[in-house]
């Protein structure tokens, strides 16, 4: 009886050993069905708050969670069909006389706060051109590192039809924000 144990004890861990694979290198697509991005557009009134420091706060359309991050790109320009051109904050224009103007942003829970600053003086009517009509598109996606995010850290985040198509923002429905 001893060695029919035995026997059946060495067949049990000889067909489990057997029966393991460790290839498992092949990635499982998933759909991610929680995961959701969204965009909005702001062309914000800056107040002037310090020297040349102008900001904008805007109010998000839902309370962030814990894993969402905020992009904001500013229009910098057209392409010759029309497209915009974005350019993600942090983001320095340099001025024809090679003076930088700083834009940049910071984000909470509940709100995205825009900063134009420069050693410029903005309040002139010549200068104003740097932070009136401006417009910015605020971009939330998920930084979650599971389902869909995991290989996130492969999207270039500065170059904004990359995030665009990554995270399937339809930007039909992305409208300006008060």
């Amino acid at each position: 009886m001893k060695k029919i144990l035995l026997f059946l004890f060495l067949a049990t861990v000889g067909f489990t050993a057997y029966s393991c694979d460790n290839n498992d290198d092949t990635p499982v697509q998933t759909v991610d069905n929680d995961t959701v991005a969204q965009g909005f557009d702001v062309i914000p009134n800056f107040t002037r708050t310090n020297n040349n420091l102008y900001q904008f706060t805007g109010q998000l359309k839902s309370t962030l969670v814990q894993s969402d991050v905020v992009l904001v790109y500013l229009q910098v320009d057209s392409t010759s069909d029309g497209s915009p051109v974005w350019r993600l904050l942090p983001y320095t224009f340099f001025t024809n006389n090679n003076t930088a103007v700083d834009y940049s942003f910071d984000f909470s829970k509940y709100d995205v706060r825009l900063n134009v600053n420069s050693t410029l003086d903005l309040s002139t009517g010549a200068n104003s051109v740097y932070y009136t009509n401006k417009k910015f598109r605020v971009i939330i996606v998920p930084a979650n590192t599971t389902g869909k995010n995991a290989s996130a850290s492969a999207i270039d985040y500065s170059d904004y039809n990359s995030v665009i198509k990554y995270y399937n923002i339809d930007e039909s429905k992305i409208k300006v924000k008060n």
